[in-house]
């Protein structure tokens, strides 16, 4: 008990450090299919296993009541910025190679800050936007595993360009987290959000999925559906809307910094190659930028 932090706050930055290591899995799992199934399919069902698991868990605890569920269009407009996200994320990896995606992923923190102070008049101080630098470096220098050439060959392609609006989207859904929530609690928040997103990706996407021949899909395609379903979608939406509640927008989406390093201990965990030495510095500046994220202003 003594290693969960007694604070609000402290709690909040453990909710994102659990976040940021299940939503790395997503990308070293999702690369395995991303050709296998329609996006739209797959994030459906994806959102439809989640929303199960999520509503056993309120079942068990809060319960669910007519207060909890005012204003229903909240969970639309919510839902919509993460289906959004999703199959866009899946869309572009169709044609996008990994380390591509991941960079664009490590602008949501910037675009975060952003939409922070659009919608919330959230300050980003300067020793925050040093650490968003800071993090952004490091973050870079793991994707490109220290490899300036392979930096400086850059290109943004059909794939990038397609998942950068879905980053616009999860950089937006924080802050407006904090705008639409009134009080429910967690569990019902999320869903009502993966609720908002089944019924859109249901309306837009009926023809791909009564198109899908489910029955003929590869075993690894549910082997990762079920990952993506209750581990990188259920428990990451109560990580992020937990912190969301408790942390400025832009520290919320400053740990997905970390999701390079994390994708890492993913490959070693499949037994991928080992990262080169200098690899490790990229991951210190990471850590060094966290470390600045979780002091509080003097």
């Amino acid at each position: 008990m003594a290693l969960i932090p007694q604070s609000p706050a402290g709690r909040g930055h453990l909710a994102m450090l659990a976040f940021s290591a299940l939503v790395a899995g997503s990308f070293s799992f999702g690369s395995f299919i991303a050709n296998d199934i329609d996006p739209v399919a797959l994030t459906a069902l994806r959102f439809l296993l989640a929303g199960l698991a999520i509503l056993t868990a309120v079942l068990i605890g809060p319960g669910i009541t007519r207060a909890h569920f005012r204003a229903p269009w909240r969970y639309a407009v919510l839902g919509g910025l993460l289906a959004l996200y999703f199959v866009l994320m899946f869309e572009g990896l169709k044609t996008a190679p990994p380390v591509s995606t991941a960079a664009v992923f490590t602008l949501a923190p910037i675009l975060s800050a952003l939409f922070g102070w659009l919608l919330l008049r959230q300050i980003t101080t300067p020793r925050m936007a040093l650490a968003l630098a800071i993090g952004g470096v490091g973050a870079v220098w793991v994707i490109f595993r220290a490899d300036l050439s392979a930096l400086l060959g850059f290109d943004i392609g059909r794939g990038e360009a397609i998942y950068l609006v879905g980053v616009i989207a999860h950089a937006a859904y924080t802050p407006i987290v904090r705008m639409l929530n009134r009080g429910e609690p967690t569990v019902v928040f999320t869903l009502g959000t993966m609720a908002g997103a089944l019924v859109l990706l249901t309306i837009y996407g009926w023809p791909a999925i009564a198109a899908t021949d489910w029955a003929a899909l590869p075993a690894r395609v549910w082997w990762v559906l079920i990952y993506l379903a209750f581990c990188a979608s259920a428990l990451t939406f109560l990580c992020l809307q937990y912190a969301a509640l408790r942390l400025p927008s832009a520290k919320v989406m400053a740990y997905t910094y970390l999701v390079p390093s994390w994708v890492i201990c993913w490959e070693l965990v499949l037994g991928q190659d080992v990262p080169p030495v200098l690899v490790l510095g990229g991951v210190g500046l990471t850590l060094l930028a966290l470390a600045m994220l979780l002091k509080d202003e003097g």
